[in-house]
């Protein structure tokens, strides 16, 4: 069954996530800890979160 235009659109929008989350990881080691710790709690606090996105896509 070939995907409808709006489920491509939301596979390159989760590619285009990845790419940032790349980019974010080719960071890190260039901070400090203590901005590193900032830069965590920030992202865990981040909603939605790729979890609450998989659940809803899960959902029945």
């Amino acid at each position: 069954m070939p995907l409808s235009g709006e489920a491509i659109r939301l596979m390159n929008y989760i590619d285009d996530v990845a790419v940032t989350l790349r980019r974010v990881l080719a960071a890190v080691p260039t901070l400090p800890a203590e901005e590193r710790a900032k830069v965590a709690e920030h992202l865990q606090e981040a909603r939605p979160s790729a979890d609450d996105v998989v659940e809803a896509l899960n959902a029945k």
